[in-house]
């Protein structure tokens, strides 16, 4: 049978023999009129008023989106929710959209149009959140000593929006929802405590879990802190186009999003594979080799221990920031990263997609790289073994590996093990 990875933009066809198990998502039909859905959603929200009476008497608004690593379809779900605010009574000039960065690097130029469209950018204030520039954050709390610290241009605003995209997420259990704020337009402190060894090693970490999920739970307890008055959150098909619409309650909308994303994306696996062959995801999420965790651990959890994972990734940035990648060149095993980045003083801006990768390569046996954009020098000190033809690498593979699985879709496909 015939996978087609997702790598970069384009698609990596596998040849696999029938044994193989395949991993998928289920169908789902894109909705036949995007933007109509979402003005209905928007009219029509779950556990809250529309927008419209929430927007009328509101002098300012601020709407937080994802940047550029998530591919939130913002120019069809953005058009309808400005219109509203702007029928509503709040002036462009009053409207801000703050880009939810987390510790990403800021979207700019030619990046930001892909993002939003020249329109929005000609005629709307644009803010990149900066997780380190103490000016643009305030602190509304402590949660276990550590300062909970959010961007002012959300914290002052009158009427408080964000947006996103509902997947299944490797620390949140699925994206989108409070998440726009922690860590999206948190403060560089606040993550280190979201973000520490001790939090991202906790075994209720992890996709598609939330009951009992530290990571989930701080993140709400944030959001209700800081305030929210509505969300706007889509879910999106293998084709990424709109297949659901969920807005309005922060939680109660977030929580309809997540199951249907879990109808769609999760996948029984009846035992522990010996091998998986799975993606990056795609552009843009496999850019860099730092977004590659989401797969690897995405593997580890349906892996024996000691198994061998096969994984095509374009990167085409690289390994990721030179915080991340100075962490990648500064040890030489999964251990040695262990003990040097454990204690909370020793704590390091992008450590914590290091500790997963980590944890994923200590798991298997052996890790092979097909990638453009990464070099043998990038994979070696890892651990990691970089492969020029990835259809011999497994034909070489396969024999003697009774139980295969392969997931073309990478991170967006979670297999739960029966």
């Amino acid at each position: 049978m015939q996978a087609g990875l997702l790598y970069g933009e384009q698609i990596v066809s596998l040849e696999l023999p029938d044994r193989v198990t395949l991993l998928d998502m289920k169908p789902a039909e894109p909705l036949p009129d995007q933007t109509s859905a979402v003005q209905e959603a928007l009219a029509n929200p779950i556990e809250s008023p529309p927008l419209t009476e929430l927007a009328r008497g509101r002098k300012t608004a601020c709407i937080v989106i994802s940047d550029i690593t998530r591919p939130v379809p913002n120019k069809i779900i953005l058009p309808p929710l400005l219109k509203t605010l702007e029928e509503s009574g709040i002036g462009r000039k009053d409207i801000t959209i703050l880009i939810a960065t987390g510790m990403h690097r800021p979207n700019q130029g030619d990046e930001l149009e892909s993002m939003i469209g020249r329109e929005i950018m000609d005629h709307f204030t644009i803010v990149n959140h900066y997780c380190q520039k103490p000016e643009g954050y305030r602190k509304i709390d402590e949660i276990d000593g550590a300062p909970i610290e959010l961007n002012i241009h959300y914290l002052d605003a009158d009427l408080k929006i964000s947006t996103g995209l509902i997947e299944p997420h490797f620390y949140a259990g699925y994206s989108g929802g409070r998440k726009a704020l922690l860590p999206g337009i948190s403060s560089y402190e606040t993550m280190k405590f979201m973000h520490s060894f001790k939090l991202i090693d906790n075994p209720k970490v992890r996709n598609c879990l939330l009951e009992g999920n530290p990571f989930h739970e701080y993140g709400i307890r944030v959001t209700e802190l800081a305030g929210a008055d509505f969300i706007l959150n889509v879910v999106i098909n293998k084709q990424r186009a709109i297949t659901g619409v969920f807005a309005g309650h922060y939680n109660h909308a977030h929580l309809a999003g997540c199951e249907m994303v879990n109808h769609h994306c999760t996948v029984p696996v009846d035992g522990e594979a010996d091998m998986v062959v799975t993606s990056g995801g795609g552009f843009p999420l496999d850019s860099t080799f730092y977004q590659i965790s989401k797969a690897l651990i995405a593997a580890r959890d349906i892996l024996k221990k000691g198994g061998t994972i096969v994984v095509a990734c374009e990167c085409r940035e690289g390994l990721g920031s030179p915080e991340f990648s100075g962490i990648m060149t500064s040890v030489d095993s999964p251990q040695a990263f262990f003990d040097g980045y454990c204690a909370p003083e020793d704590f390091v801006i992008d450590q914590w997609c290091a500790q997963k990768i980590y944890q994923a390569l200590d798991h298997a046996g052996r890790v092979y790289i097909y990638s453009s954009g990464l070099s043998n020098n990038d994979l070696q000190k890892m651990g990691a073994i970089k492969i020029e033809d990835i259809q011999e690498t497994v034909d070489e593979l396969l024999p003697g590996k009774e139980n295969v699985v392969a997931i073309p879709d990478g991170p967006y496909v979670v297999g739960m093990v029966h």
